[in-house]
């Protein structure tokens, strides 16, 4: 049932298929235990290609692994693949819904427009003080009011795993932690995208996202996720607040780093 069109080797088996696909992916410690030990008792699987993109800097591409179970169920894993790193290298990234596979290819950095420059109004060459200066007006523009369409998706274990892939020391507590566990519908929104000059003179690439959960006992409560690569070393950091001031507050402070 292996797809040859698949790189490795189409005769493997599905134990090593199984294998292979979560050693090689990064994000792997994100998927729930009980759908890992599910997925060991695949008898047979399917790979095919979802989308390609490719461009002179970035190759982006999601396939559809497709697994039969031992009872008779089937489980499907979406595998985006992207060089999107700073040294340009294959990267493997394993998710279960389609939906968030592209919400993954979304926040792939793209890079400033081509031709994109900062101009002073007097005709001076800009300066990082500019630059900083029209990435906080950015930061502090408003937000339009988009409808929340939320989703029952196992959204208490999406809040959990937000908040374990959060790096910064100010993420929100166990209290939150207690009340998101409660969660039985999310809806995701990026709220702000861009790559901009930050100290150094090199570009990074900022995201901010509202996680919108609603609870069981009817109230709501947010998320807000702040994905970037303003560190010292140009990785990828992703930090949680539980509040969007917070969040705009820790980007602008980043933008600075040196």
């Amino acid at each position: 049932m292996n797809d040859p069109r698949d790189h490795f080797d189409p005769y493997e088996t599905t134990e090593a298929h199984v294998e292979r696909l979560l050693g090689r992916a990064l994000n792997s410690f994100d998927l729930p235990d009980a759908l890992v030990e599910r997925l060991e008792s695949a008898l047979a699987h399917s790979t095919a290609l979802h989308s390609s993109l490719h461009s002179a800097a970035l190759r982006r591409t999601v396939h559809r692994h497709t697994h039969l179970l031992a009872d008779g169920s089937v489980l499907v894993l979406w595998e985006l693949t992207h060089n999107a790193g700073r040294d340009g290298a294959e990267r493997h990234e394993l998710y279960r819904e389609e939906s968030e596979a592209r919400l993954a290819a979304d926040r792939l950095p793209a890079g400033p427009p081509s031709g994109w420059t900062v101009e002073r109004s007097d005709g001076r060459a800009p300066d990082e003080d500019d630059g900083l200066a029209a990435f906080a007006a950015l930061l502090a523009r408003p937000i339009p009011a988009q409808p929340r369409m939320y989703v029952p998706d196992d959204s208490a274990d999406h809040a959990r795993r937000v908040l374990r892939r959060a790096e910064n020391a100010d993420r929100p507590g166990e209290r939150t932690a207690r009340l998101l566990r409660i969660a039985f519908a999310h809806h995701i929104t990026q709220v702000f995208g861009r790559s901009c000059p930050v100290a150094g003179g090199r570009d990074a690439g900022f995201s901010l996202y509202e996680h919108q959960f609603l609870l069981l006992d009817g109230s709501e409560l947010s998320l807000w996720e702040v994905e970037h690569t303003a560190t010292p070393d140009g990785r990828h950091m992703c930090e949680v607040y539980e509040s969007e001031r917070a969040a705009r507050g820790a980007m602008e402070a980043r933008s600075r780093v040196r």
